[in-house]
């Protein structure tokens, strides 16, 4: 499997379901809750179909498993598939706010081997395909994470999904040094830990593997680590689909 072509074919498509996101935001989003109590909107379901829709004719073999649909969910022992999440942090997609994401995850043996993400508001484009190979395409320059030197600093700055933070958690920042914490929402801290901007994130066991996947991929083709809390490496394909605990941590502080 030719992993570069396969993500490079597809960096395009998501520069456009970024741009689709964008022109359904400013039409006005149809928003609904569903059955989970989370938000979602017609935006999410029109990214989906077209992100899904291009991913199957590049590798129309493999099952896609989406957030925002029911297909291939109840396939047992998944081994080599497709995650994705069109868009994560619906909230800030339906608020007018930046931090949201499109998201697809390759898993090949349970284990991430290429991610994309696109920050769309933030123009902002990252993608990978195996150790070393971790990018971020902005302002039409084309960055290799993987070559990033960043500056070491006492002061470890983590970013953290709530502003009140746990004591499994707090005992975990203690442990390693955390001096500062930063909420952001969605994908986006996958990438901006890779990208050297923050050290690590911490979460206990929530959400569920299409919210992770690509930003796995991205971050450890990058250098950095994804593991739970026992340091574990994290698979992918289990039969709930939900996620760990996970504790991410940039090359900075291996």
């Amino acid at each position: 499997m030719d992993l570069k072509k396969i993500v490079e074919s597809l960096i395009e498509s998501f520069l456009e379901a970024g741009d689709l996101a964008i022109k359904l935001r400013e039409r006005g989003l149809i928003n609904k809750i569903k059955t989970d109590n989370t938000p979602v909107s017609n935006g999410d379901l029109e990214v989906n179909k077209f992100i899904t829709n291009k991913i199957s004719k590049v590798t129309p073999n493999l099952p896609i498993i989406s957030e925002e649909t029911h297909e291939n969910k109840d396939i047992e022992n998944l081994n080599d598939f497709w995650l994705v999440d069109p868009i994560d942090g619906t909230y800030d997609y339906i608020n007018n706010l930046e931090e949201f994401t499109i998201n697809a995850g390759l898993i090949i043996n349970n284990k991430p081997v290429a991610g994309l993400i696109n920050a769309p508001a933030k123009k902002r484009m990252f993608y990978s395909f195996e150790i070393g190979n971790a990018f971020e395409f902005s302002n039409g320059k084309k960055i290799n994470l993987s070559n990033l030197r960043y500056n070491k600093t006492e002061n470890l700055k983590f970013i953290s999904y709530s502003t009140k933070i746990k004591p499994e958690i707090q005992k975990i920042y203690d442990d390693l040094g955390v001096k500062e914490n930063i909420r952001m929402k969605s994908s986006l801290k996958f990438c901006v830990v890779a990208a050297g901007e923050y050290d690590g994130y911490v979460a206990e066991p929530r959400a569920y593997e299409w919210d992770i996947a690509a930003g796995h991929a991205i971050l450890e083709h990058s250098g950095g680590t994804v593991t739970d809390f026992e340091g574990n490496e994290i698979l992918y394909g289990k039969k709930d689909l939900k996620n760990p605990s996970i504790i991410l941590k940039n090359k900075n502080i291996l």
